[in-house]
């Protein structure tokens, strides 16, 4: 795909190297063993990131595409002539439904070797690896040229930045002038004290979370016009609640994988992120902006 997978960006010099301290302390945490095994048997097989729930018989993965139908709604004029980058794009079920229902050729941008990998597997079992270039790397850098985009999407991903507003401006950078830019991620409420704002990050081993607020002035300095904003945070507990009921039904094989110990670190945090998302301490939702 044009733009991708190892272009030069202007100036020449390599676009691979050493990451930052807190890009590699998320990359090794996605790549380790115990969360892959928790990944494996609590999470979705297509869709990691939060799901939009209509039942109680939903599952991860049902949800998770019912949330990528969703933003793919809001996007303008898809078609098989546009170019998606996805970052933090996960085992890429965002990508195989663009390419599936859209036509589109996608670029997932992810750090996760082991993440990638299962990537590559599923667009090699449904045919569409010519489609969708997997690319190792990190969004706070991105290795592709000025311009190269139509749209850019990320699902829940750059609450692992820590320098989000450098995330926007890469975002800025290649994507072509008019381009869309659609994501979600999980944010601090308005009315999140800081006592219990603590518990949440602790799981994602994070030292703040953005806010809506503060990403709409961020996106605004670099230029980008906002189009819509859609709330769902009612889904992010129940997310995190339908996660906690997998990591429950297999917590006696998982402690015998991953020890004891972990797991119940894992139940633990869990549990904060539900209760954030009933008080009102997290938010989540689209956020749909334009490059003018």
């Amino acid at each position: 795909m044009d733009g991708t997978g190892g272009s030069a960006r202007p100036g020449g010099g390599p676009v691979a190297g050493p990451y930052s301290e807190a890009v590699e302390a998320v990359r090794c945490y996605y790549n380790s063993g115990d969360v892959r095994r928790i990944y494996d048997t609590s999470y979705g097989d297509e869709h990691l990131h939060l799901g939009i729930y209509e039942s109680d018989r939903d599952t991860v993965d049902e949800a998770g595409l019912r949330t990528v139908e969703r933003i793919a709604s809001m996007v303008h004029g898809l078609s098989p002539r546009t170019r998606v980058l996805d970052i933090g794009a996960g085992h890429g079920g965002s990508a195989r439904y663009l390419f599936r229902r859209f036509g589109c050729h996608v670029a997932c941008l992810n750090l996760s070797d082991a993440q990638n990998a299962r990537n590559r597997d599923l667009n090699a079992r449904d045919r569409c690896s010519l489609a969708i270039n997997v690319v190792d790397g990190s969004f706070e850098d991105i290795p592709v040229t000025d311009g190269s985009f139509d749209v850019v999407w990320s699902q829940d991903a750059i609450l692992h930045s820590t320098r989000r507003k450098q995330v926007f401006a890469e975002v800025g950078r290649v994507l072509r002038k008019g381009g869309q830019f659609i994501f979600t991620d999980p944010m601090v409420g308005e009315s999140c004290p800081p006592e219990a704002l603590q518990p949440i990050l602790d799981r994602v081993h994070l030292d703040s979370l953005g806010s809506l607020r503060e990403y709409r002035a961020m996106l605004s300095e670099l230029g980008f016009e906002e189009l819509e904003f859609v709330d769902l945070t009612p889904h992010l507990a129940t997310h995190y609640g339908r996660i906690l009921e997998g990591l429950l039904a297999n917590e006696q094989e998982l402690s015998k994988q991953c020890g004891a110990d972990h797991v119940q670190r894992v139940k633990t945090g869990l549990r904060h992120w539900v209760d954030g998302g009933e008080r009102g301490y997290l938010q989540w939702g689209i956020l749909h902006v334009r490059k003018a």
